[in-house]
């Protein structure tokens, strides 16, 4: 692993993400749901500096701290261009761009449904991934913008990659998740896996990370067989009161 990830919660059911590169000691935050938040943990940590964000999407749950983490750490602002719609940013990235963090090279991939400029993060080398919006352990982002379409195709994307990446997702949905699932999903495997997901959030426990493997063994929404099947349980998770 050339890479150490410290998650800690935020907001009512965000996660924050601090990532230190090994090699160099560069530190980056992955979104900024709670700048106070981060600039403790980062005191906490002795990590001694912010470096980069790297910002998925707009939404403010991602960015509000952009504007004070700037102005307290001078410290370069990566995302998407939507970002500026909300809040300070540097350098503008997309699609099949890299950016690095240290020694540890990052591949943006952009993956339109959630907002249409939301981008992921992948570092092929620490086998990990930071994916915002896009996928949940056992879910994926509302359509706020984008098409059922986009969504699917971006998350077959996502399905592509190696399945043993672990997968950092920004918010803890996962109960209610696993609950929908269940409505789908008589399995005995599904009914073990969304047990043990209810046991540690009885005992306080994060369910972040997951990883592509068991997202691809469990998640309604990447075993849809098409998007048309997709646009369907999106449409009845949004409904969903289970």
């Amino acid at each position: 692993m050339t890479l150490d990830v410290h998650l800690f919660p935020c907001r009512s059911d965000n996660y924050g993400f601090l990532i230190r590169d090994r090699a160099t000691g560069t530190v980056a935050a992955v979104d900024t749901p709670d700048a106070a938040r981060i600039l403790q943990e980062l005191d906490g940590l002795g990590w001694g500096r912010l470096d980069l964000i790297l910002n998925t999407h707009w939404h403010p749950d991602h960015t509000e701290g952009n504007e004070r983490l700037k102005a307290e750490t001078g410290c370069e602002i990566v995302g998407p261009q939507e970002v500026a719609r909300v809040a300070p940013l540097d350098r503008v990235v997309g699609d099949g761009d890299t950016v690095a963090v240290g020694e540890t090279r990052f591949e943006v991939t952009g993956t339109p449904g959630h907002t249409l400029g939301h981008v992921v993060y992948r570092s092929v080398e620490a086998g990990a991934a930071f994916v915002g919006d896009t996928l949940f352990a056992l879910g994926c982002g509302r359509l706020f913008e984008g098409t059922p379409e986009q969504m699917w195709a971006s998350l077959q994307t996502l399905a592509a990659w190696p399945p043993e990446t672990v997968i950092w997702c920004a918010h803890e949905y996962t109960a209610a998740n696993a609950r929908f699932t269940l409505s789908l999903d008589p399995r005995p495997e599904t009914a073990a896996h969304a047990e043990a997901i209810f046991e540690a959030r009885a005992r306080g426990e994060a369910t972040v990370p997951t990883t592509l493997e068991t997202e691809l063994r469990f998640n309604p929404f990447l075993r849809a067989g098409d998007a048309e099947q997709f646009a369907a349980r999106r449409a009845a998770k949004d409904g969903f009161s289970g």
